[in-house]
């Protein structure tokens, strides 16, 4: 770090996705969310069918800007919000149809909600894409969500492997398999990474996955083996608590919800702290019931930010304790959006970090080239 070039920027980023964002307790936890998921919308990873992509981008409009007001916003004030790799008219018109019709009324917290509820159920919701091959040549993409392991050829889901289905991830060089049951039968996947090393970093995504949501217990978590003996390093155990464990303390916090301040794209910030605008947060519920996914995507784009060295690993799962634990004074974790903006959080003390906790995350360092 210290021959990297200077500044440094620290990425907060969401590593496990909960499987219903929309039970999140702490309005503060669930705007983190959103702004992963708004990133993973402009990037590309999460692939939306045209009126997916109108509502969410619409969900984005509102809360960052609130209601339409004709004095206020000219007829193109869509032109400047850089929602998704590629923007057309058309799309840009859906929006602000449904921003003006639909979504008036709706305060941050209500709109980030309905994304959220929104956006679980497509179908690339939380899936960090592996490229690699299948065992006939073909490109595919391999991932792991709160439901299981899935493969992606395209824009299509062509597997979807519950994590209960799933019995043994295992790797050999740069040969990765998925071992399971499907129909009552035995069913063994092949890919192919394109060095060792990608194929033990997609391994140890997988295991780690599959320990997250998988297991009751993070007792019950064992170190496992790629059982490859000749290769070094490939013993591996996910250390943290386990999903259900993260679920059941989350509905054990007893404090006043943490005060949100939220840095929009554009216009001024807004933060919520009156016993008002909290009683609404606390018994508020979607608007929107969710919709079932299509394989009709948009064209998508390549992440290319640049993420050079991870720093440490903060896993929010600090015992709920009003004694802080000694860490350092200020705690500053910026969400850096090549081209969209800039949003910061700022914490005094990790009790003020939001310890409902559905998520784990990555402070990473991302360095000027």
């Amino acid at each position: 770090m210290k021959s990297a070039l200077q500044p440094y920027t620290m990425c907060f980023r969401v590593k496990f996705y909960p499987h219903e964002p929309m039970k999140i307790k702490e309005e503060l936890t669930r705007y983190l969310l959103y702004l992963q998921l708004k990133r993973d919308i402009y990037h590309g990873r999460l692939l939306c069918p045209f009126a997916e992509a109108a509502y969410l981008g619409a969900c984005i409009v509102q809360a960052e800007l609130g209601d339409y007001d004709p004095e206020e916003h000219p007829s193109d004030y869509i032109r400047d919000f850089k929602l998704f790799p590629k923007q057309s008219p058309k799309l840009e018109r859906k929006i602000m149809e449904i921003h003006k019709n639909e979504l008036r009324g709706q305060c941050a917290a209500l709109a980030e909600l309905n994304m959220l509820q929104r956006a679980h159920s497509l179908e690339t919701y939380g899936v960090d894409p592996h490229p690699c091959k299948d065992f006939t040549g073909s490109t595919a993409f391999l991932g792991f969500t709160a439901t299981g392991f899935v493969v992606f050829q395209g824009n299509k889901r062509i597997h979807l492997l519950k994590w209960l289905d799933v019995s043994k991830l295992k790797f050999e060089g740069k040969t990765f398999y998925v071992i399971g049951i499907q129909k009552e039968k035995k069913l063994v996947l092949t890919f192919h990474t394109s060095t060792p090393a990608a194929c033990k970093h997609l391994w140890k995504c997988g295991v780690e996955n599959q320990a997250f949501y998988k297991c009751a217990k993070s007792s019950q978590i064992k170190t496992v083996s790629s059982s490859n003996i000749f290769f070094k390093g490939s013993r591996f155990r996910y250390s943290g608590r386990v999903a259900k464990e993260v679920i059941e303390a989350s509905s054990k916090i007893q404090r006043e919800p943490p005060e949100v301040h939220r840095y929009a794209q554009f216009g001024q910030s807004r933060s919520y702290n009156s016993l008002s605008h909290k009683n609404l947060i606390m018994n508020m519920e979607p608007l929107v019931p969710a919709m079932p996914s299509t394989n009709e995507y948009e064209e998508t784009v390549t992440d290319n930010g640049r993420v050079l060295l991870t720093l440490h690993t903060v896993l929010y799962t600090h015992r709920h304790t009003h004694v802080c634990p000694p860490v350092t004074d200020l705690w500053k974790v910026t969400w850096g959006l090549p081209r969209v903006g800039i949003n910061t959080c700022t914490c005094t003390t990790l009790r003020d970090w939001p310890v409902d906790i559905l998520l784990t995350a990555e402070l990473r360092s991302v360095l000027s080239p």
